[in-house]
């Protein structure tokens, strides 16, 4: 085929092509909208979902049960400073629990988990520096040494304070703490500054980062400053071929309804991984939208009166932190009333919020 005739074929693709367009625009639209769509109830989908037979579970079983071997690898990565980040088809959840469980028992561990919507990254870095001090001072009493010299509490620091006090302080030789990341690339860490913490996170001196990537554009959070110099990744490919059951669950499904008997549900499931006080103190601010429900929330002041009436909390600090949790997992928001005063609402349905307080009662 010479020149001449591959710029007639092109030329006659192209011609076609606007053809087409001028002729769809000049037919009859059709009527159809989005909203005719006749989708199921969530509930209802993931009902049917959940009754789908699993297929080859011994294979996947064995197959997660042959990166075991690898364990002492993994390890040595991380002795000589280098971050874990694991991808492949199919949740790693599972696999790297085992390996935190059975493989890392010799260092202290923190998971966080990047497949809920809202994760609190300070907080994190603060329970961080809390673990460090600890052993900083387990240290002590075992040596002559100094502790470094640092503000307490550490919630009154920021976060540029929490990364030099983990950078800086000096443990002993190959101790750090690990940080197990499942799903880095998450919509709870997705954004440009958690993962910015999160490189400054990795590249302090005490800790170790390992994460799982999922979504096939992870890659792009980093720039090659972060990849290289702080995250320090070393990329091993684990496909599991497991189902995403877990990670699943905080999303809703494609082409259903929302409904509240499944919003209710997945609030119940974080209210039961909380302590008993915190429950109680949802409990109280449920109760009171209930029976005021043409109140804008509840004042923050009056929550903290009843919670203390009640032995559930003993002063402000432990309110927030409780409030904290609420509003990091979505379960509580906060608005100004009519008069300029913060209130808390919870953001359900009536029939929500009774299923709700039935589901944890």
């Amino acid at each position: 085929m010479d020149f001449n005739e591959v710029d007639e074929e092109e030329f006659g693709f192209s011609r076609n092509y606007f053809l087409a367009k001028e002729l769809g625009s000049s037919g009859k639209k059709s009527a159809h909208k989005l909203s005719d769509i006749n989708v199921v109830d969530e509930q209802e989908l993931r009902a049917a979902a959940a009754n789908i037979e699993p297929k080859h579970q011994k294979d996947i079983t064995a197959l997660i049960k042959s990166y075991k071997c690898l364990y002492p690898k993994w390890i040595f990565e991380l002795r000589c400073g280098f971050g874990l980040l694991m991808y492949g088809f199919g949740s790693k959840k599972a696999l790297l629990e085992d390996f935190a469980s059975t493989a890392l028992t010799e260092y202290s561990v923190v998971v966080i988990n990047g497949y809920l919507q809202s994760v609190n990254i300070k907080q994190v870095v603060i329970g961080l520096a809390e673990i460090l001090w600890e052993q900083l001072k387990s240290k002590r009493r075992n040596s002559s040494g100094n502790l470094p010299k640092v503000q307490q509490p550490f919630s009154s620091l920021s976060m540029d304070d929490l990364l030099a006090f983990l950078d800086g302080s000096v443990m002993e030789c190959d101790s750090f703490i690990c940080i197990v990341i499942h799903n880095i690339d998450g919509p709870g860490l997705r954004d440009s500054e958690t993962q910015q913490y999160l490189a400054q996170l990795a590249s302090c001196s005490n800790v170790r980062v390992v994460a799982s990537i999922d979504h096939v554009n992870a890659a792009l959070l980093w720039d090659k400053k972060m990849v290289h110099a702080q995250f320090n990744w070393y990329w091993f490919h684990v496909p599991t071929f497991a189902p995403y059951k877990v990670e699943g669950l905080f999303f809703p499904m494609i082409l259903a309804h929302g409904s509240s008997n499944q919003s209710a549900k997945t609030a119940a499931i974080v209210l039961q991984s909380l302590t008993p006080n915190a429950q109680s103190v949802f409990r109280i601010l449920a109760e009171y939208q209930l029976s005021h429900p043409d109140d804008e929330g509840m004042a923050i002041d009056n929550l903290y009166s009843v919670s203390r009436e009640r032995f559930l909390v003993s002063s402000q600090v432990t309110l927030n932190a409780h409030l904290t949790e609420f509003k990091d997992h979505e379960l509580v928001k906060t608005r100004r009333n009519s008069d300029g005063q913060d209130c808390l609402y919870i953001p359900l349905a009536t029939e929500a919020l009774e299923k709700l307080l039935t589901e944890i009662g």
